[in-house]
């Protein structure tokens, strides 16, 4: 499989989503179309995911899809590697949906452990656009030490805003995700880190997808 991507259940799932309460009314579908939604993983890049690392999965609701990362870890200050700054991860999703919709990333939920030194400082960034677009949505977050606990963060687009899938045609979609770490001045002799992942595999990062019928759908 290209990358690596190890996917839950084949590369078949059906993904549905809660709108948002106040969207407008006119084009949107307040149910889940009624068949099947197939993704299929195009390719899966970066330090942040080496080959095996992540993984693709269904919400048991099936409101969203999860991406689970065993190894996106990006480190600075002590013995660190130059390099091991910054770690990111690129996806390229092929969603199947049914003829006449169209989807757009609504929020992503993302989890981590984060070890912050005094002075050293952390950033969280992701960006989502479909392949031939010159539209995308960057998203950042900011952390600074010190800090030695889980943290989160959640990306939200309002409706106005959200980017949707060509109506028509199959474009692919990318998700880039990236983690950098500084260490700063105050303590740079110790290390200082954060993490997409956790020893159980239970951190993940989670996608809900919002849908509405294309014209004359």
């Amino acid at each position: 499989m290209a990358g690596g991507l190890l996917l839950s259940g084949a590369v078949a799932a059906l993904l549905t989503t809660a709108l948002p309460a106040h969207a407008p009314a006119g084009g949107v579908f307040d149910n889940p179309p009624p068949d099947k939604i197939v993704i299929d993983v195009a390719t899966v890049n970066g330090s942040g995911c080496p080959e095996g690392t992540a993984a693709v999965a269904v919400s048991p609701d099936n409101t969203a899809f999860t991406v689970t990362y065993s190894n996106y870890l990006a480190q600075a200050g002590g013995n660190s590697d130059p390099t091991a700054f910054r770690k990111n991860c690129q996806l390229n999703l092929v969603v199947h949906v049914p003829q006449g919709f169209t989807y757009a990333i609504a929020s992503a939920d993302y989890r981590g452990f984060l070890s912050l030194q005094p002075g050293a400082s952390a950033t969280q960034k992701a960006s989502y656009y479909f392949q031939g677009s010159s539209q995308t949505v960057p998203r950042s977050h900011p952390f600074s030490g010190s800090y030695n606990d889980n943290w989160q963060a959640t990306d939200s687009t309002d409706w106005a805003q959200l980017v949707w899938a060509p109506c028509g045609v199959l474009r692919n979609f990318n998700i880039n995700t990236e983690l950098r770490v500084n260490a700063g001045t105050t303590n740079p002799g110790k290390v200082s880190f954060m993490t997409m992942d956790s020893t159980d595999g239970d951190i993940s990062t989670v996608y809900h997808l919002a849908w509405k019928q294309c014209p004359n759908g």
